[in-house]
């Protein structure tokens, strides 16, 4: 992450560029206006004209109103400073909520991956973010530097190869959470078999890393029902006895990005000192082929005692978020929020540009559409209708795990599947298959995993759940 520093005024030896922002083209300083003119700079949100010969870049933010604006201007910023190690940000004379929210957006879109590269990637390091006040603007950075660094945690653990981040490894990851408060709880084996789990140990079992639930606590300071977040953490996904093609399978790594956003969440929670209660609930697993693994025609018998007969093993993810989703009832949710990137269906239905989301609560659905909108992290509701759930009826079992066939409603079918384990709190799913990794550079991240769900969570809980 960055390394933002609030002063008052450029540094004296500074030879850094520096980033003004500017709604038109009126706003352009006189001994500007000429160079700005001749680059065709119109103030258009989006826009970065660079003055080298004056170490100048011209930011256009346009009639920037909400924090995502200028997030995407500070992120445009980052982006246009090419390989300069450092950088600065002329916030003087806007908000101090606005201010933050351009350093915020430099910190997402300067984020690199360097850790088994022989060199650093290439791109800025620090950000001198210049404010007049730099007192009033630390409140505002503090809270949006949590959220930042939240969705930086997700995104790295999505980066990282299966053969280092293992289900042991990733638990431990977990576990480091301890030092900011979070209480963290890991769930091997044999306790997995005490509880009954047999959805998360069956899809956990053709590997040599075994399947974990790590529990993560934020207690807050209010006396009140936690919000929960649960989170598919599938470390490699074969697809199990129903394999992959081998095009593309090296993406399956990421396979746990649902799980990552939610430990990012709980980081950004705890880093703000959130007041109100969060738990999260992660079912690690890696879906391999071995002497153990599970079959289709198998049946399994889950945490709640019900029983699922498995069509796919490639549809595992339902599989260990529904024993999650049942752990998590013990702690009586106030409201509990799954996140995964769980089917392919989803993602022919939105592409990219949306996650879907489903659930059981009008009010929580509407708060997280709010949460996902201020954030940029955007969701379409979508259906689960009494067919969705008929469809998974079984001749041997209480249900099936999905159907066969061509052009089903596969992203419909999970939902209604997991809506038979989520309890009687309100309950959102989150299908972020699509949305968790970017093709393309964009004004908040650079190609690869977007961090998607841990600034909405936070965001939720912020708008929503402490007051």
């Amino acid at each position: 992450m960055l390394t933002v520093k609030l002063r008052r005024a450029p540094r004296e030896d500074a030879r850094a560029p520096l980033a003004l922002p500017l709604p038109d083209a009126a706003a352009v300083p006189s001994a500007l206006r000429a160079a700005a003119e001749a680059a065709g700079f119109t103030g258009a949100a989006g826009q970065a004209v660079m003055l080298p010969e004056r170490g100048l870049m011209l930011l256009g933010t346009g009639a920037a109103r909400r924090s995502l604006d200028w997030e995407e201007a500070g992120g445009t910023a980052a982006a246009a400073i090419g390989e300069a190690r450092r950088f600065a940000i002329d916030a003087r004379g806007l908000a101090p909520g606005a201010a933050a929210s351009l350093a915020a957006g430099a910190c997402l879109r300067a984020w690199r991956f360097s850790r088994y590269r022989s060199e650093p990637a290439p791109g800025p390091r620090r950000l001198d973010l210049l404010v007049d006040d730099p007192e009033a603007v630390a409140p505002h950075w503090s809270r949006a530097a949590a959220g930042v660094r939240g969705c930086l945690l997700a995104r790295d653990l999505a980066m990282e190869p299966a053969n280092t981040l293992t289900t042991r490894a990733f638990a431990a990851r977990l576990e480091a959470l301890a030092e900011h408060g979070i209480a963290v709880d890991v769930l091997g084996r044999k306790r997995l078999a005490r509880e009954g789990l047999g959805g998360l140990l069956a899809v956990g079992g053709g590997s040599e890393t075994p399947p974990r639930l790590a529990v993560l606590r934020w207690r807050g300071s209010v006396a009140a029902a936690p919000v929960v977040f649960v989170g598919k953490g599938i470390c490699f996904d074969t697809g199990g006895i129903s394999i992959k093609g081998a095009a593309g399978m090296e993406a399956m790594k990421a396979d746990m990005a649902g799980a990552a956003a939610c430990a990012g969440a709980m980081l950004a929670l705890a880093l703000r000192r959130s007041p109100a209660p969060a738990i999260a609930v992660l079912a690690l697993a890696e879906n391999a082929v071995g002497e153990r693994s599970y079959r289709p025609g198998d049946v399994l018998r889950m945490g709640s005692g019900r029983t699922v007969e498995v069509v796919d093993t490639d549809a595992e993810g339902r599989l260990v978020l529904a024993d999650a989703l049942h752990y998590a009832r013990q702690f009586r949710p106030q409201a509990v929020l799954d996140l995964a990137t769980l089917t392919g269906s989803i993602v022919t239905a939105l592409g990219s540009h949306r996650a879907g989301l489903f659930g059981t609560d009008a009010g929580l659905l509407a708060q997280a559409a709010a949460a996902g909108e201020a954030v940029g992290e955007p969701l379409w509701p979508m259906p689960i209708g009494e067919r969705h759930r008929e469809d998974l009826n079984s001749a041997i079992a209480d249900l099936k795990q999905c159907t066969t066939g061509r052009l089903q409603p596969d992203a419909c079918h999970a939902a209604a599947f997991l809506r038979e384990f989520a309890g009687p709190a309100p309950w959102a799913h989150l299908d972020i298959a699509g949305v968790d990794d970017r093709a393309e550079a964009a004004p908040l991240g650079p190609p690869g995993p977007s961090g998607f769900g841990a600034r909405l969570l936070d965001a939720l809980v912020s708008m929503y759940f402490e007051h």
